[in-house]
C-alpha cells in the first residue's frame, strides 16, 4: 500500500465525522453515544461491550481515570468555596460542618462519576478514539 493511499482512506475514516456536543450529552444521560436509547454502562461504572438497540460496538472506549479527575476537580471546586462561606456566615460546630460536607462530597461524587465517564465515552466515540 502506498503513502497516497493510505492517505485516502485516512482522509474517508476523518470524513465521517460524528457530532460531538450531542454524542457527549448523551453519554452524560448514561445512553449510547450513537442512538441515544440504549444503555452505556452494565451496572454503575462499567461500559457495556455492544449497544442493546443500535449493536454499536462500545468494548474498546477506555475512560481510565479521567472521570476520577474531572469528578475531584468538579467536587473541590464547587464544596470549597462553598465550605468557605458556611463557616464564615454561621460558624457551625467542626463536626456538623464536616458531616454535611462530608456526605455532599460523596454525594455529589457518586453522582458525577458515571455521567464523566459517559461523557468521555461520548467524546471517544465522536473523534473515533476508541480507547488508547
Amino acid at each position: 500500500m502506498t503513502d497516497e493511499s493510505q492517505n485516502l482512506t485516512a482522509d474517508a475514516v476523518q470524513t465521517t465525522d460524528r457530532a460531538l456536543w450531542p454524542a457527549m450529552a448523551r453519554g452524560w444521560r448514561c445512553k449510547c453515544p450513537k442512538c441515544g436509547s440504549g444503555p452505556l454502562l452494565q451496572g454503575y461504572l462499567r461500559v457495556n461491550d455492544t449497544c442493546t438497540v443500535c449493536r454499536e460496538e462500545l468494548f474498546h472506549h477506555q475512560a481510565d481515570d479521567g472521570p476520577a479527575y474531572l469528578t475531584i476537580l468538579i467536587v473541590g471546586h464547587i464544596m470549597a468555596p462553598l465550605l468557605l462561606f458556611v463557616f464564615t456566615m454561621w460558624r457551625p460546630e467542626p463536626l456538623t460542618l464536616f458531616t454535611i460536607f462530608a456526605v455532599g462530597c460523596v454525594g455529589l461524587s457518586l453522582y458525577l462519576l458515571p455521567r464523566l465517564k459517559g461523557a468521555i465515552v461520548g467524546f471517544q466515540w465522536a473523534r473515533h478514539m476508541h480507547g488508547f
